[in-house]
C-alpha cells in the first residue's frame, strides 16, 4: 500500500486517472494535473478531499508542468489526447500531446530529488489490427501513414520506448502500462461498452460500427487500477513494460451489445450503422508477464462490470 507520499497525476481528472486518485488520495497528498477536457474528477465524491490538490494546466507546457511537479515522489502519467473520434478529427493535436507532453512529463520527473516511480500509461492498439494473445515482447504494428486512426498508436508507442529510454540512460524508475478496453464508472470519452450501458439504461437503440465482429477483450477499471498500483510498488516493474486487461472477457461488439441489453433487462434494438474509419479487427492480450512479475489479475467478470457501471450511471441522475 502507498502512504505518506506525493502523487502526481497528469491527466488526473480523466477516467483513469481519477480512479486512481480516488484509491491514494485518504493516505497520501494527490496532486492532479489535467486540463478538464474530459472531467470525470467533478462527480467523484473525493473531490474536495483534504488530501487532493488540482492544477489546471497543458501538459505541452513545460515550465508549468515542471513548477506543478515539484515535490511529486511519485508520478503517474495519464494526460493524453484518446478516443477514435477525437484522434480522427484531429491528429495533429494527438501527436502533439501525446509525443511532446509525454517527453515533458518525462523530463521533469527526471529532474525531481526524489523520485520512487513514473508509471506511463500507453495502449492496446500498438499491436495493430490483429493481437491475439499478444505478448509484451511481440512486434509492434501500425497501419499506414495517412490513416488518422494509427496517430493514437504511434504517439503512445513513442511514449513508451521514451519511458524506457529515461529508465536505461537516466536511471529514471519508470514502467509502462498498456490497457486493453478499460471501462466502468466514470468513464468519459467514445467508449462502446459506456456508450452501449448509457443507451440501454434509457431503452435507447445501440448503434454498432461495422458489422459488430470485432474481438475485443474488456477489462473492469478497478482490475486495471489493481495493475496500475502493482506497477507503481513492485521492484519487478521497474523498466517493464506490462499489458492489463481480461482474458476472460473476451467477445465480439455484437455479442457485448446482446450482452448488455439481457444483463439490463434492456429493450434497446441494435442496429448496424456504416463505419467510416479503420478499425481494430482483433485484440486480446497475453497477461501471463504481468502475472508472473507483479501478480495481476483481473477479478471483476464482464457482466458484473456492466451491472456496476449501469449502477454508475442511474445513481448520477
Amino acid at each position: 500500500m502507498i502512504s505518506d507520499k506525493t502523487i502526481f497525476i497528469t491527466g488526473g481528472a480523466g477516467f483513469i486517472g481519477s480512479t486512481l486518485a480516488g484509491r491514494l488520495v485518504d493516505a497520501n497528498h494527490v496532486v492532479i494535473y489535467d486540463n478538464l477536457s474530459r472531467n470525470s474528477l467533478k462527480d467523484k465524491i473525493f473531490k474536495d478531499h483534504p488530501n487532493l490538490t488540482l492544477v489546471t494546466g497543458d501538459v505541452l507546457d513545460y515550465e508549468s508542468l515542471r513548477r506543478a511537479m515539484r515535490g511529486a515522489q511519485i508520478v503517474i502519467h495519464c494526460a493524453a489526447v484518446a478516443g477514435i473520434d477525437t484522434v480522427i478529427k484531429s491528429p495533429v493535436t494527438t501527436m502533439r500531446v501525446n509525443m511532446i507532453g509525454s517527453a515533458n512529463a518525462l523530463e521533469a520527473a527526471s529532474q525531481l530529488d526524489n523520485c520512487d516511480r513514473v508509471l506511463c500509461f500507453s495502449t492496446s492498439e500498438v499491436f495493430g489490427q490483429h493481437g491475439f494473445h499478444s505478448r509484451e515482447i511481440d512486434t509492434t504494428s501500425i497501419g499506414h501513414v495517412g490513416e488518422a486512426r494509427w496517430t493514437y498508436a504511434v504517439s503512445k508507442l513513442a511514449e513508451e520506448h521514451l519511458a524506457i529510454a529515461y529508465h536505461q540512460e537516466r536511471r529514471l524508475p519508470t514502467t509502462v502500462v498498456r490497457p486493453f478496453n478499460i471501462y466502468g464508472p466514470g468513464q468519459v470519452g467514445e467508449g462502446a461498452l459506456r456508450a452501449f450501458v448509457l443507451r440501454a439504461i434509457q431503452d435507447e437503440t445501440i448503434e454498432l460500427h461495422g458489422d459488430g465482429t470485432q474481438i475485443r477483450a474488456w477489462c473492469y477499471v478497478d482490475d486495471m487500477v489493481d495493475g496500475a498500483l502493482l506497477a507503481l510498488t513492485h521492484p519487478n516493474a521497474i523498466g517493464e513494460s506490462f499489458n492489463i486487461g481480461n482474458v476472460r472477457a473476451v467477445t465480439t461488439i455484437y455479442g457485448l451489445a446482446n450482452t448488455v441489453v439481457r444483463v439490463l433487462r434492456s429493450r434497446s434494438p441494435i442496429i448496424f450503422t456504416r463505419k467510416d474509419y479503420v478499425d481494430i479487427e482483433l485484440r486480446v492480450p497475453s497477461v501471463q508477464k504481468a502475472r508472473e512479475l507483479i501478480g495481476f489479475e483481473a477479478r471483476v467478470d464482464l457482466e458484473d462490470g456492466i451491472l456496476r457501471t449501469a449502477k454508475y450511471y442511474r445513481d448520477l441522475k
